[in-house]
């Protein structure tokens, strides 16, 4: 086990700047989790602490050793891809004991490795079969027993869940994160789901476009995120954005679609007219049919226990509410308020949280 140090990362491929200086520590037994959409450069970050790039500046310390300029296999670190990356004419247990038969070690101590940890992935069975006869969900447990039997300082997996199917995700992604757990190794999973982000993750890095935006507990980048890109990609569904401006010294907002929010946690900074950003999640949002705002309903989707509505406000703005109980059909409308204990304040220009002074 060891902790995992990025200092200065950049990377540019030509002309293109992919990482803009990340800095991240990673203490001994962690679980980090980096999230973003597509191109934002969590894999190319992840391949650069595996040592397949080579960072432009930078350097990269594992277990306060510098590693920056070493090869994959002088790093101590498994690593477990997406496509499983299973030799196919080898049977399981010849995958699982090859890194280690290739590091010289004696025959009894692989077999060792290989049986404890087939026990503990519960793959004691399928040790004589071929990738071909494995199902995805058994290949990728194959391939965890392969970075396992390692013991390795450092565990990377690059979206490792990508390919098996919803109901396999969620079985695969709790037992991820009960091996991780019970080996008590450090770890980075990269993935472009949030929900596998939010619940595997003892902290989270979200990236975009090649800076680590905010760094925190996934709840901590759940309650309060740190600009309007954060707070539109974690959560689902997405967080609605309103247009409004400061008023009353700070201590409120009026919103473009009409009413005046005070807010609960104290005044933000600002002259009065400065263009705010609003956020609301939709499952915060609540029926007034009294006061509230009328949202006219374009689209409904029940989800059993809660329904989705996606509709518009009087001005055009779009509204996404979360509630449970009956709701009118599409094409209907009903009005929903704004709670202002739930509000998350940005400023309009530069998309940063702005906090109240309380």
């Amino acid at each position: 086990m060891a902790t995992l140090e990025l200092s200065g990362i950049r990377k540019s491929f030509g002309a293109t700047k992919v990482l803009h200086g990340i800095d991240l520590t990673v203490p001994d037994g962690e679980m980090i989790v980096i999230v973003g959409a597509s191109g934002c450069g969590k894999s190319t970050l992840l391949r650069i602490v595996a040592g397949l790039e080579a960072p432009t500046e930078g350097t990269v310390r594992i277990g306060g050793r510098e590693v920056t300029a070493l090869e994959p296999a002088d790093r101590d670190i498994a690593m477990v891809f997406q496509n499983y990356a299973l030799y196919p004419h080898m049977t399981v247990a010849q995958n699982m004991a090859y890194g280690l038969k290739i590091r010289g070690l004696p025959k009894a101590e692989i077999a060792r490795r290989v049986g404890e940890t087939a026990e503990l992935l519960g793959i004691s069975a399928l040790l004589d079969r071929r990738p071909r006869q494995l199902s995805g969900g058994q290949r990728q447990r194959v391939a965890m027993g392969r970075a396992i039997v390692r013991e390795p300082k450092l565990f990377l997996f690059d979206e490792p869940l990508s390919n098996l199917d919803a109901k396999l995700r969620v079985q695969m992604r709790a037992e991820i994160r009960r091996l991780q757990r019970r080996l008590g190794v450090t770890s980075l999973f990269v993935t472009h789901d949030q929900t596998e982000a939010m619940t595997l993750g003892d902290r989270l890095v979200v990236m975009h476009a090649g800076h680590a935006v905010q760094v925190a507990t996934p709840m901590e980048v759940w309650a309060r995120p740190a600009d309007t890109y954060v707070a539109g990609f974690i959560g689902s569904p997405a967080m609605n954005f309103l247009e409004g401006t400061l008023t009353e010294g700070g201590r409120a907002v009026a919103l473009r679609a009409g009413p005046v929010l005070h807010f609960t946690d104290g005044p933000r900074p600002g002259p009065e007219g400065r263009r705010l950003t609003i956020g609301i999640r939709p499952e915060h949002l609540v029926r007034d049919a009294e006061t509230g705002l009328e949202l006219s309903l374009d689209l409904v989707e029940p989800l059993g226990s809660e329904t989705v509505l996606h509709g518009r406000l009087p001005g055009g703005e779009p509204l996404t509410a979360k509630l449970s109980g009956a709701v009118p059909a599409a094409g209907g409308s009903l009005r929903v308020a704004i709670p202002p204990a739930e509000l998350h304040v940005f400023d309009a220009e530069s998309g940063r949280r702005l906090d109240g002074l309380a």
